[in-house]
């Protein structure tokens, strides 16, 4: 696969820029999945692929919205190009999450159908599914008489929602087009040097921007995916000797367990592309890694859901800067900006603005916040038009290195999941035991970050804690629980969560 640098790249519109066309890409006896069900090449996934769309045709209309709660089943692997394909947009919702997210990801998506299993489905409240969303198992999905062909829709026809929190409020829907999705997935094969031969271990979850690029960059370059929902570290060492897999992705805390656990003499010895997102790499970790996998490429990434891709240090250049996160990718400007909206010179700080093709839609049924994070591109921009304004501070220096300051609002990424801090804040409320809480993120060395919560209330922690553990996943549980009598208030009455930070060591 050839592509010139974004810098240098002219013809964007020659691409076949349509998401479900992916399916082509390998040639038809290669292997394209990997998965309990055997092996499938690439023309059982383009019929496969077919096969479900016409199944949702015949479902719902087209622009509809399909959602699935699974795990990495392989109707799960092929529902984003089944839902392209049959004009409908598909909403990944994290297996990871409770009933009470995935209700409000339903409601707020209108998804006409959630795909499911039975034993999940059972977890569902009443009221959970809307009144017009059906459920539907998946099984016999794939098995439909007259598959559906590849189509020749708009490029720029809404494709998925992927929702993700925000420093405030609920998680929300990033929209996504064909072509950001398509244009996200070869410009990833391309960088990584993804090959026919190479077989990725798919370990991210499919509903995070990044592991659903690791799928699709994958087919594009056609080569073959191996999905992989893993409990503990020596699962994913165990696979990658079982599959001799080549291609590995991961967040940064997976990535320190994966350098603690025991590797057998060759074990690791197939790895040839490693990369790293969802979070800074501590350069310690970074420098284990490559005395662990000598022989493999490692690249360092940064990315947005709301522009699919954005920057990436390579391989070559990663000994000599493990602490940037490098230049921006193909069919990607990336740019450090000033508060005055120039752009910033060598070794100032800006805020990381990304423009380009990559940049999504905006969020879901949100015009409020659309506006805030999607606004027109800095009149230094080459590509100009509508970039993402990140929030998130870099600097450039001389080389047109970038290397990540910090965050301007108050996310917290713990696993490389994105946590709302209203969010744990509202259930902590939620359980009776509080009455006021702060959710905090403190650095943590296997997590990235984690949860330090502040509250005042009853003092029953074991009412708190039960009230969690039964409505919040695994990665939005607070690591500690810290009870007062008052917290801080600003002049307008609000919490001061600038000076509970400093109090509490944030």
């Amino acid at each position: 696969m050839e592509l010139q640098a974004a810098s240098e790249w002219d013809g964007l519109e020659a691409l076949p820029q349509r998401l479900d066309r992916l399916t082509l890409c390998g040639r038809p006896a290669d292997v394209a999945l990997i998965d309990r069900e055997g092996e499938l090449d690439f023309a059982g996934l383009d019929h496969a692929v077919g096969a479900l769309a016409a199944h949702l045709a015949d479902r719902a209309a087209p622009g509809e919205r399909i959602a699935s709660w699974l795990p990495k089943t392989r109707t799960a692997c092929l529902l984003a190009l089944a839902c392209a394909r049959a004009g409908l947009v598909h909403v990944p919702v994290n297996p990871l999450l409770k009933r009470a997210q995935v209700a409000h990801i339903l409601a707020d998506s209108g998804a006409r159908l959630l795909i499911t299993q039975p034993a999940r489905a059972t977890l569902l409240a009443p009221g959970d599914l809307p009144e017009d969303c059906a459920l539907s198992s998946e099984e016999g999905l794939l098995d439909y008489p007259a598959p559906l062909p590849p189509s020749d829709g708009d490029t720029d026809a809404l494709a998925a929602l992927l929702y993700t929190s925000g420093s405030t409020g609920r998680p929300k829907g990033v929209m996504l087009s064909h072509a950001n999705l398509w244009l996200g997935a070869v410009a990833v094969a391309h960088y990584l040097r993804v090959e026919p031969q190479d077989r990725t271990l798919a370990v991210l979850p499919l509903s995070f921007d990044a592991g659903l690029n690791q799928l699709l960059s994958t087919w594009a370059a056609g080569a073959s995916v191996v999905p992989l929902d893993y409990l503990v570290a020596n699962d994913v060492v165990r696979a990658v000797a079982r599959y001799h897999v080549t291609t590995l992705a991961g967040v940064p805390p997976l990535w320190l367990q994966l350098s603690e656990a025991k590797w057998a003499d060759g074990a690791g010895d197939t790895l040839r592309i490693l990369s790293a997102t969802g979070g800074r790499m501590p350069v310690p970790l970074v420098r284990r890694l490559r005395g662990l996998f000598p022989q493999a490429s490692l690249t360092l990434m940064y990315g947005l859901t709301e522009a699919f891709r954005s920057t990436r240090l390579d391989p070559t250049l990663v000994d000599a800067h493990p602490e940037s996160i490098g230049r921006a990718i193909p069919f990607a400007e990336v740019m450090a900006v000033r508060p005055d909206g120039a752009l910033a010179g060598d070794d100032e700080r800006g805020e990381l603005v990304h423009a380009g093709p990559l940049v999504g839609q905006g969020y879901w049924r949100d015009p409020e916040r659309t506006a805030l994070r999607y606004r027109p591109a800095p009149a230094g921009s080459r590509y100009g038009g509508t970039a993402v304004w990140s929030g998130d501070t870099v600097v450039r220096d001389a080389e047109g290195l970038l290397r990540f300051v910090g965050r301007d609002d108050e996310m917290i990424k713990v696993s490389g999941n994105r946590v709302s801090p209203t969010e744990i804040e509202e259930a902590a409320i939620a359980s009776g035991a509080v009455a006021e809480a702060v959710a905090l993120g403190v650095p943590d060395e296997r997590l990235g970050q984690a949860i330090r919560l502040v509250v005042r209330g009853s003092g029953d922690e074991a009412r708190l804690a039960a009230h969690f553990k039964a409505e919040l996943p695994t990665f939005q549980q607070p690591r500690e629980v810290i009870w007062v009598d008052a917290l801080p208030r600003n002049p307008n009455g609000k919490l001061d969560r600038a000076a509970i930070a400093k109090e509490h060591g944030a």
